[in-house]
């Protein structure tokens, strides 16, 4: 897609909605630089209902929005804001949700990451990893695992219960339900996020493992991360799929990372 026909849209400083959130500033610049069309919106407007665009989106550009995680049902919204002025987003609401929620792609992707179980906030945890010969359980909701020191690894079933009680408290609540994950051993230093941008992987050093390109031919959305990392036995293991729109750049650079939007 030429860079002439595609918008990304970044969330504007809290305080000045005519200058990027400071978060994204450097991306921000970095896209400048390439010559891609770039908007600001107010996050804050939006949730009170207003949309509005610094500048205006051109009618019928294809915007990728590049901000902060939003669930699925805030991401609806957006994506008719960006309907009425005219443009569209190039990840609709459905294709968001599956690689945002861990569930929606778990069938398609399970040969590459670890065995999950999912469950509701009340249901009986030990009574669903019972017959599980787990040496441990990874215990995270739809999206996020708990980042405290405690962490997220339940060594007997009734740990299950306390981690997902902190993760209660220090999120403020449970995103869709619990994932709870057979343990494997990883190598966490070795763990590299890759980007998909319609049907085509990037990694930061360019070299893109054979299956995270088999991840991109499997999954239909234009644009979502994902992170692998060596298992200690050498394998390849997928540990998180996430829409590209809401994914921290993480170890790449600003500009390796803007430069995957730009045409060949």
């Amino acid at each position: 897609m030429s860079k002439d026909k595609m918008h990304l849209l970044y969330p504007s400083d809290p305080f000045s909605k005519n200058m990027v959130d400071e978060n994204y500033a450097d991306e921000y610049a970095a896209a400048c630089e390439y010559g891609i069309s770039c908007a600001l919106f107010s996050f804050e407007d939006f949730e009170a209902g207003i949309f509005r665009t610094r500048p205006a989106l051109t009618t019928d550009a294809k915007i990728v929005y590049r901000g902060w995680m939003m669930q699925p049902e805030t991401y609806q919204k957006l994506e008719t804001a960006v309907q009425s002025s005219g443009a569209l987003l190039m990840t609709n609401a459905a294709q968001y949700r599956q690689c945002h929620y861990l569930p929606e792609w778990y069938a398609i992707c399970a040969q590459w990451t670890p065995e999950t179980i999912f469950a509701m906030r009340n249901d009986d945890f030990t009574a669903l990893v019972w017959d599980k010969e787990w040496k441990a359980y990874f215990v995270k909701d739809f999206v996020k695992s708990l980042t405290t020191k405690r962490g997220s690894v339940a060594n007997v079933p009734s740990e299950i219960d306390e981690i997902v009680c902190l993760i209660e408290q220090y999120r403020g609540s449970i995103e869709g339900g619990i994932c709870i994950r057979q343990f494997e051993d990883l190598l966490p230093e070795t763990e590299e996020r890759y980007f998909v941008f319609q049907g085509k992987a990037y990694a930061r050093d360019g070299i893109v493992p054979a299956m995270v390109q088999d991840i991109a031919d499997a999954i239909e959305s234009p644009f979502f991360s994902v992170d692998v990392v060596t298992a200690k036995s050498g394998e390849l293991r997928l540990i998180e799929l996430g829409d590209g729109q809401v994914s921290d750049i993480k170890k790449w650079k600003p500009r390796e990372f803007v430069r995957i939007f730009v045409s060949e």
